[in-house]
């Protein structure tokens, strides 16, 4: 299995792009600015997008790439996730306001996106590789994700601040090789954190000691011109785990 980190920046600029990450050829873990770094053509290959929130930065891309590829798939692409968020993007995004809905187009019984709404803890089983949606606590529903096939496994936080649930669900694992966590704010803005849902590095560290497993763990989310401040605050707090902080194109192979 492998991961391609589209986008993992908390913002955008040059250079930066918000969350997407492609799992084989197939598959989005979200679908924010990161989508921008495919192809035509690669994005023609995706059939199932995981969401974890409906964020602008998280889903930014999702109907644009959608519109971009209708006229050249054969089977729709299954948008998967929980209830609440498939109606927000029927709602909000795919209301023929704001864009048409793919749901219903370029024919009713044959459209060009469908939708799979999931219970939080549930399994989806896609050749060969597993996605458990694991809640977390963010501003609004959230998700993550752990990742796994017959070579390894990865988990990926999505937006979340402290927490009990995502540890829980890791724990009850016998292994976990990669962990892609969130760590938007630096600790002076540590008040922001709670307020808004996020980790700041004294969260993390306060949290990470509830995982029982020693995976590499890859910092991401971090509001752009703070990632420098966010690195060295982590690694000041955390001195029991490598850190690394995930960039743009990067690919880790599970």
């Amino acid at each position: 299995m492998k991961i391609r980190v589209l986008g993992c920046s908390g913002g955008i600029g040059a250079g930066l792009h918000s969350t997407s990450f492609l799992i084989d050829d197939d598959i989005l873990i979200d679908a924010g600015t990161g989508i921008n770094e495919l192809t035509f053509d690669e994005m023609a290959k995706i059939r199932h997008i995981f969401l974890t929130h409906t964020h602008l930065d998280h889903i930014a891309c999702l109907p644009l790439m959608v519109d971009s590829i209708f006229t050249q798939i054969d089977s729709p692409i299954v948008i998967h996730g929980q209830a609440c968020s498939i109606a927000t993007l029927k709602d909000h995004i795919f209301n023929w306001n704001i864009w048409p809905d793919f749901a219903s187009l370029p024919f009713g019984d044959n459209p060009v996106m469908c939708y799979d709404a999931l219970e939080p803890s549930a399994v989806c089983e896609l050749d060969g590789r597993r996605f458990e949606m694991i809640p977390v606590n963010h501003i609004v529903p959230t998700v993550g994700y752990r990742v796994s096939d017959a070579h390894g496994s990865f988990a990926y936080s999505g937006d979340t601040t402290t927490n009990d649930s995502l540890w829980a669900a890791l724990n009850a694992h016998d292994t976990l090789d990669v962990l892609i966590v969130e760590v938007a704010f630096s600790n002076d803005q540590r008040e922001l954190s709670l307020k808004a849902r996020h980790y700041c590095p004294s969260l993390l560290a306060e949290d990470l000691v509830k995982l029982r497993h020693t995976p590499r763990v890859f910092l991401t989310h971090n509001k752009p011109g703070y990632e420098a401040r966010i690195l060295e605050q982590c690694r000041e707090a955390i001195t029991d785990r490598a850190l690394d902080v995930l960039t743009g194109n990067l690919v880790i192979d599970i």
